[in-house]
């Protein structure tokens, strides 16, 4: 019999779902990560796996992983010793960047580290026109002059950037070739095969980026797929990359940077299929883990798509203040709040909640581990929503005494007792996603109040109701087994591929047989590796965008195009997409009609054999499915209430519970306020509908 794997890795929990196409049935595991050797725990955590349900490794057929690691290097600075080699005069695109500061009268301002030094830049002869006619041809003396220097560094990771590579990679491609000849140790990346579009600094670091990870990529991917071999495992490695679809193991080696935003990307996409299972068009997707709160919005099951986003920044909420990088990702905003995330008082005696995480280890107090800091895991256990008999399940001893220990030390500090200060860790935690949530619907002219909140992660249930709360909101879903959602979103997701070119030109002076050319050849790189990724693939589907503008503005807006092939009769077609989706965002248009496209964009998926979900096949009455009764902590009554804590997996389809209420399960726990009335559905999905 088939099975399906999916393997996500955060940066406190290591997620494995094992799902049988077959039954629709699903086995979940979360285990702690192994930030040192992340393989160590997907291997553990498969063997753990096959042996809980007692089928053989040969029995899985597709494997689907996810990870931070990629995303951490670079935030961390632990990727490889990377050079950088660029067209004579651009060595400091790097640091001149777009000459913008990101906190105009800060004065103490720090502009974000490139990932390669001044050091670890040299110069090639050679020059491309900005309409890709060789102006200097390469120079090969100067180029091994660069890489012979670069070499004697310990550099083991070259990114090659030359000017004007989008409109013609000659260069570039002989460059490469010229390295992987006389350098066959050396990693090289290239700016044509990772950002093929106009803006030499955006498109320089996202291939010095992709070049910084690359070894690290190659080494993990290899380890991990050896091991699973070892075990038995023989069944093809899918990666998830930032758009939300799957890739092969080869083009992940390749371009390792379209990974980075891989676990949220799993996590919106799992928020889509289940809000759409509860009929929700409008889902604000609120995913939690251990370590960091992802956000995203979902429009009629698709979740929003960006085309460029930034890295490692140094002020959370600041654009400017990270690493651009020129890949599509899901549009999400990510927030360091976790139920590893330490609070303190800052010297202003404030108390703050993150971004600092204890992470897996030394992990919250509670988990015994040696770590002293106090946690909003601690909080939580402190006030009652946690069941310190079943954490993750009962697979994890967690200590309440412990807990309480850890968050007395600032008790003392704050003159708060200890409850008072649970729940103020809890709240300002709370506090921090719905203002991240607020501002990101907001940049995004969309209407808060028509979102549901679907809440995933290990803490997204434990959190989701009084979130929702303060942004207003008057229902929120809570899937079945939300903990693992994002392992489980990985199994769902199309493998995708995109592509893009930059054309730079009037729409007055297209030549739209060029074009159609042009969108042609991008469709057919697509599918190349579509088929790569599924062989066999069912169905494919092409979708054709454009970023455009009105000649002179210094932004695109990237737009869906309709189907081609195009023509001169497509122009008013494709002016009219544009003037509709410059509406939607600005409400009003310019009176003119000089439009520009800039960049060309193609998006090609195919179905993967997604798993699904079962419907909820549980019997009984609300009694039958009462754990326990435990004293919780509501805000509404400012006092501990004596709470009933139900069994997720005793209630039946069509029952109605009035708050407060625990709903344990485990992979997360549910909380619902005394305001709160939570309904199960019969696919197994909990409504709760909050009085406002």
């Amino acid at each position: 019999m088939p099975y399906s794997l999916g393997i996500d890795i955060g940066g406190t929990f290591t997620d494995l779902v094992l799902f049988d196409p077959e039954s629709g049935v699903q086995h979940n595991l979360k285990i702690l990560t192994t930030p040192e050797e992340p393989e160590k725990a997907v291997i553990n955590g498969t063997r753990q796996m096959i042996e809980k349900v007692g089928i053989k490794a040969a029995d899985i057929n597709r494997v689907v992983h996810a990870t931070t690691l990629f995303t951490n290097a670079m935030i961390e600075r632990k990727g490889a010793v990377t050079g950088l080699i660029t067209t004579a005069g651009f060595r400091d695109v790097l640091e001149v960047g777009r000459e913008r500061k990101f906190e105009l009268y800060d004065i103490f301002i720090e502009m974000p580290e490139a990932l390669v030094p001044r050091t670890l830049r040299f110069e090639a002869m050679e020059r491309m026109s900005p309409a890709g006619e060789v102006e200097v041809a390469l120079h090969k003396a100067s180029l091994k002059e660069a890489c012979d220097k670069l070499i004697a560094e310990g550099v083991n990771s070259i990114a090659v950037s030359f000017l004007h590579s989008y409109a013609n990679p000659a260069h570039e491609r002989e460059a490469a070739a010229f390295i992987q000849e006389n350098y066959p140790d050396v990693f090289v990346t290239t700016s044509f095969e990772v950002a093929p579009e106009i803006r030499e600094y955006e498109r320089t670091s996202t291939t010095v980026a992709n070049a910084y990870v690359k070894p690290l990529a190659a080494a993990y991917l290899g380890r991990l797929e050896a091991q699973l071999r070892e075990m038995g495992v023989n069944a093809p490695l899918f990666l998830m990359v930032s758009s939300g679809g799957l890739t092969h193991i080869g083009e992940a080696r390749r371009t390792p940077i379209q990974l980075l935003e891989s676990g949220p990307a799993a996590g919106a996409l799992s928020a889509a299929f289940f809000g759409g299972r509860s009929d929700v068009n409008h889902v604000l997707a609120f995913d939690m883990g251990g370590t960091t709160a992802k956000l995203s919005v979902v429009d009629n099951g698709e979740p929003l798509v960006a085309y460029k986003f930034e890295a490692a920044r140094t002020r959370r909420f600041k654009e400017g203040s990270g690493l651009p990088i020129k890949i599509s990702t899901i549009d999400l905003i990510e927030i360091g709040a976790g139920g590893g995330s330490i609070a303190h008082v800052d010297n202003m005696g404030l108390m703050k909640v993150g971004p600092e995480s204890a992470s897996s280890r030394p992990g919250p107090a509670c988990y015994g581990l040696g770590g002293t800091m106090p946690t909003v895991t601690d909080a939580n256990l402190a006030l009652g929503y946690l069941n310190p008999d079943f954490f993750a399940g009962g697979t994890m001893t967690v200590d309440t005494g412990k807990a309480r220990e850890a968050i007395g030390g600032l008790s003392e500090e704050t003159g708060l007792s200890v409850s008072e200060l649970a729940w103020g860790v809890h709240d300002i935690v709370n506090e921090n996603m719905a203002s991240a949530a607020r501002v990101h619907v907001a940049e995004r002219g969309k209407d808060l109040r028509k979102y549901v909140l679907v809440t995933t992660g290990g803490g997204g249930p434990l959190h989701g109701y009084q979130v929702a709360r303060k942004l207003g909101l008057k229902r929120l879903v809570c899937p079945p087994a939300a903990g693992v959602a994002s392992a489980l979103g990985l199994l769902i997701a199309p493998a995708r591929v995109d592509r893009v070119a930059t054309i730079a030109r009037p729409v007055s002076d297209l030549d739209w047989t060029e074009l159609e050319a042009t969108y042609a050849s991008l469709e057919s790189e697509a599918r190349a590796t579509i088929n790569e990724t599924v062989p066999e693939a069912s169905e494919i589907t092409v979708r054709r965008l454009a970023d455009m503008r009105y000649i002179g503005q210094g932004f695109e807006l990237v737009v869906n195009l309709p189907e081609g092939p195009y023509d001169g009769t497509s122009r008013e077609v494709i002016l009219e997409k544009f003037r509709a989706a410059y509406r939607d965002v600005f409400t009003l248009n310019p009176p003119t009609d000089r439009i520009e496209i800039v960049n060309i964009r193609v998006t090609v998926s195919a179905p993967t054999g997604m798993a699904g979900a079962g419907e909820s096949d549980a019997k009984g009455s609300t009694d039958a499915a009462v754990k326990h009764v435990r004293k919780v902590y509501f805000p509404e009554v400012k006092d501990f209430v004596e709470t009933r804590v139900f069994e997720r997996s005793k209630l039946p389809a069509g029952i109605t519970i009035k708050g407060p209420a625990v709903v344990e399960e485990p992979e997360s726990t549910l909380i619902v306020g005394p305001e709160g009335t939570l309904t199960v559905e019969p696919s197994g999905n909990i409504l709760v509908d909050i009085a406002a």
